[in-house]
């Protein structure tokens, strides 16, 4: 394994240039001034209540309540380099959309064979219930979290890869946008030294996209952000962002629908509801159509979206695209859909559905990621190069008895970051989220997204479910 892309220095120590005047302030401050820094960033998370919540964490002693850890040093991407990143977005989620309509509607990529038909036809996240169902301007998936790692070539450059798409129900915005307020508050200084493209207008620019896909003849929609409720791990992030929206917060128990309209329960009488941005899984909504013992999703929605009175956002069957078993066709989806080669590139993914992948793997498990196919959060995941032996053995067992519901990847060496540790300023593996919205008049995103850090020395799992923390993301300004 190659060592890894620093993002700050270059070979031999020195400074990239967009974090020089970052680099100067950095050398200039007390250890002593960035550990009260530190402290405070803390205290005022916890005070405003910023945490997420753990399942089943016994021996944290910190109940189901966390913190992610916030680090103080930011990651700086040049405007150069953010461009060619959002053109590559762009493209890869337009052509995402435009494959989850063609799936539910004439499969011409299945007649063509670029995809295996059972892969779709078969998964547990294709849903038939949607099939010849038309959603506003053909977008299924208004808001997606696309993962970006950057890794070390040969020459010592780095390139950008696409690691996951997440379009279901991607999280983590809201700590990108308290991030952002946590260091103008912190560090109020370096914002006048550096051009920071700014991130706070992302609330409007998702209001504005969520009203762009009401449904046909509806001009001043009513939205909502549906949750799961206060015990769901995001929730604090679903009560913000409804919060920076001004719009109501509801779960399914607010929710009642008559004649194929949805409506809400309100102080002054229901109230039609037009468009939802569904915080829960498909699984959840209707018990009418899916679990029928699902108390947090709404009797009777399915019929009302069926109908084209309401939106939902993003849409019913969505997750048929960010199946990890689909992803390795993406590039294949962008050259189809669109005409042009994909901008974003991919990891190398092995199918171990796939026979001659599956041996390869078994060959090379020291060496691979391998991943659930419908895992999240870093669990159900064997990082071959720091598993043991006896880790690789049971692993082993359960990619052999059932193959199908894993890929696997090259370990790929993520780049670093400068971060605050306990030490000191240490290097420390990092991920991107960017977060791109879908509307009907654009495809468009805030300059930045989420850095995910790796707080553990050595360690590649940057969720924060596994001891990974944030970082602000700056995109300087020319």
């Amino acid at each position: 394994m190659r060592p890894s892309f620093d993002e700050m220095h270059a070979q031999g120590a020195a400074v990239r240039e967009h974090y020089t005047t970052y680099d100067r302030w950095l050398a200039a401050q007390p250890r002593e001034t960035m550990k009260a820094r530190r402290d405070e960033a803390e205290m005022i998370f916890r005070r405003v209540g910023i945490t997420f919540a753990v399942y089943g964490d016994k021996d944290s002693g910190e109940g189901t309540e966390r913190l992610i850890p916030f680090d103080l040093i930011p990651r700086i991407i040049p405007a150069a380099e953010w461009r060619q990143m959002e053109k590559g977005l762009a493209q890869r989620v337009t052509a995402l959309n435009r494959f989850i309509h063609d799936i539910y509607h004439g499969q011409e990529i299945l007649k063509a064979g670029l995809i295996p038909a059972e892969q779709i036809l078969q998964n547990a996240q294709f849903r038939p219930e949607m099939m010849g169902v038309d959603v506003p301007g053909g977008l299924y998936s208004q808001i997606a979290g696309i993962d970006i790692v950057r890794a070390a070539n040969a020459d010592g450059s780095g390139s950008y890869y696409v690691l996951e798409d997440n379009l279901r129900v991607p999280s983590g915005v809201s700590y990108m946008l308290e991030n952002r307020k946590m260091m103008m508050r912190l560090f109020p200084e370096l914002f006048s030294e550096h051009r920071v493209a700014p991130v706070a207008h992302y609330p409007d620019l998702l209001l504005d996209t969520l009203r762009s896909v009401a449904p046909a003849g509806v001009n001043d929609p009513t939205v909502v952000v549906m949750t799961p409720g206060m015990y769901n791990s995001a929730y604090f992030e679903h009560a913000f962002l409804a919060q920076q929206m001004g719009v109501e917060l509801v779960e399914g128990q607010d929710l009642f629908v008559k004649d194929n309209y949805v409506f809400m329960r309100t102080t002054r009488g229901p109230r039609r509801v037009d468009v939802i941005y569904r915080r829960l899984d498909d699984d959840f909504l209707d018990p009418q159509v899916f679990r029928k013992d699902s108390t947090l999703g709404c009797p009777g929605l399915v019929a009302a979206y069926k109908a084209g009175n309401v939106t939902l956002s993003n849409a019913i069957g969505t997750g048929i695209a960010d199946d990890k078993s689909i992803y390795p066709y993406v590039p294949k989806m962008v050259e189809f859909y669109l005409g042009e080669k994909p901008i974003l590139n991919n990891v190398p993914t092995y199918l171990c559905r796939e026979k001659g992948d599956l041996q390869y793997v078994l060959d090379h498990l020291g060496e691979l990621v391998v991943k659930e196919v419908h895992g999240a959060g870093g669990y159900g995941m064997l990082v071959g190069p720091a598993a043991t032996k006896a880790e690789i053995a049971a692993f082993r067992e359960h990619l052999l008895a059932n193959p199908s519901n894993y890929i696997a990847q090259p370990t790929l060496s993520l780049s670093t970051c400068p971060t605050f540790v306990e030490s000191g300023i240490a290097p420390r593996h990092i991920d991107l989220r960017p977060f791109v919205l879908s509307g009907t008049k654009s495809v468009q995103m805030v300059p930045g997204g989420l850095t995910r850090v790796a707080l553990k020395e050595g360690s590649l799992v940057v969720n924060s479910s596994q001891g990974g923390g944030t970082k602000d993301t700056w995109v300087l300004e020319d």
